[in-house]
């Protein structure tokens, strides 16, 4: 499985993905692009539910909170069953290590941290129109909590892979997608939370030792 095989990553460098040069620069996407994007979305949807939907702001909250939560369970499906799609053909070796093996390989190449925003904005106009369909006009509030939950995970992942292990409750999240990438790809797969890991019998052994190694570092070994 070429996204969950373990092996030393190589923290420099940007591997060529396509030959097309247009197609290889839509790979590369500065994390604050989608986080914009997905924050000014987010603030329209509840603007537009409460000012011209009429939701009283009680309901654009629990909305919120309801497409938030349902966030956290989609990254961890799609991380697990997507992202680590068994590559039993040259077909879905390909796609497995352009979609995520390539940043097992190179988890410090910051431009590949987050999804280019043409696509993440085709998915989330499809899922919009999905939602419409089963939420109706509730889709309002419920996809903006989804986006704030995609956004809020591409900033997570972002930081767990830029910046030093912080040293308050929050280093939970960086040992967790530590341990993820370099001692069990099989497990771990919640990045903004551990919570499914959990709820699925996917939380790693436990390793105090490594652990408190880590502390203080970045999630990436030099």
């Amino acid at each position: 499985m070429e996204s969950t095989k373990l092996k030393r990553p190589k923290h420099k460098g940007s591997p060529k993905l396509f030959k097309n040069p247009f197609l290889e620069k839509l790979t590369h996407t500065h994390i604050s692009a989608p986080l914009l994007i997905f924050g000014i979305i987010s603030a329209a949807l509840i603007y537009y539910g409460i000012i011209e939907k009429g939701f009283e702001t009680p309901m654009m909250i629990l909305l919120f909170a309801a497409g938030l939560f349902f966030f956290t369970f989609v990254e961890y499906i799609m991380h697990r069953y997507l992202y680590h799609i068994p590559a039993t053909s040259p077909t879905k070796k390909k796609v497995s290590y352009t979609m995520h093996g390539v940043h097992h390989d190179y988890p410090k190449d910051k431009s590949r941290l987050a999804m280019p925003p043409v696509l993440s904005l085709i998915i989330a106009s499809i899922l919009f129109i999905i939602y419409r369909a089963v939420l109706g006009d509730y889709v309002f509030g419920f996809l903006a909590g989804f986006l704030i939950g995609y956004a809020g995970y591409l900033g997570i992942h972002y930081s767990v892979h830029a910046f030093k292990v912080p040293k308050n409750f929050l280093k939970i999240l960086w040992h967790h997608h530590s341990i993820h990438h370099y001692r069990e790809p099989d497990k771990a797969f919640g990045v903004s939370s551990p919570l499914w890991d959990h709820i699925f019998g996917t939380m790693p052994r436990k390793n105090p030792k490594a652990e408190r190694a880590a502390a203080g570092t970045s999630i990436d070994p030099s």
